[in-house]
């Protein structure tokens, strides 16, 4: 009677993991425009004429280089906190996708010599049939254990690995979620300092729009910009 073959575990190296191991982006591109404006204001003229416009862009600049440094902290924190962790998870992959080939290995072997068994099971019993069916058992036997066992391993740990999976990235989504709402905090207050320092007391958003608008139709009436 042939053996029963015992049942197979998926593949883990498809399915789930794949994502995970992305590396996330990090840009900065806001933060490092943003203090580059600042100091291409700096460097204006308007800034040896006009002190009162000298104040807000030095408070501009200040609040980009605060926005800038606070950004980069982010930026190493999640490198160290996340993006390695990540790197660290993956590395197991291969150990594991070699577990998983030298399974299926062992379980060609082990149905192989399981049909040769079988093929002489079907044949009459004659004394160098038995003679070759014992042989043929005595060369399954070593094989069959050996998949056996690599087949229980599989069945033993894969559910473990797959289980611990939430308590190793736990930590990594917490200091992700922890280093946001420093950092957002951060620019909100950055930014509500800065709100303080040029904000003009009792004139509103719709008294500046008008004003501004006032402005620019006055540059649009110098005969300089005026369209042919």
């Amino acid at each position: 009677m042939s053996a029963r073959m015992p049942i197979w575990v998926g593949d883990p190296s498809e399915g789930e993991g794949g994502e995970l191991l992305q590396e996330p982006q990090t840009k900065p591109h806001i933060q490092t425009s943003a203090v580059k404006i600042s100091l291409d204001l700096l460097s204006n003229p308007l800034c040896e004429q006009d002190q009162d416009f000298l104040n807000m862009v030095t408070a501009l600049d200040t609040a980009m280089k605060r926005m800038d440094a606070f950004n980069q902290e982010k930026v190493n924190q999640i490198q160290k906190t996340v993006i390695e962790p990540l790197k660290k998870f993956g590395s197991v992959f291969p150990s594991l996708n070699m577990a998983v080939k030298r399974r299926e290995q062992a379980l060609q072997d082990y149905r192989r010599l399981q049909a040769k068994v079988e093929k002489y099971e079907e044949k009459e019993k004659t004394g160098p049939v038995l003679a070759k069916l014992h042989q043929a058992r005595e060369e399954l036997r070593p094989v069959r254990d050996d998949f056996e066992a690599k087949n229980k391993q599989l069945l033993d740990e894969m559910p473990r690995f797959y289980n611990s999976r939430l308590d190793y990235f736990q930590p990594s989504f917490e200091s992700l979620i922890r280093a946001q709402v420093v950092y957002y905090s951060e620019m909100h207050k950055i930014f509500g300092d800065l709100t303080q320092q040029l904000d003009q007391p009792g004139c509103p958003d719709e008294q500046r729009e008008r004003e501004n608008e006032a402005r620019l139709s006055e540059l649009r009436a110098l005969s300089i910009v005026a369209d042919d």
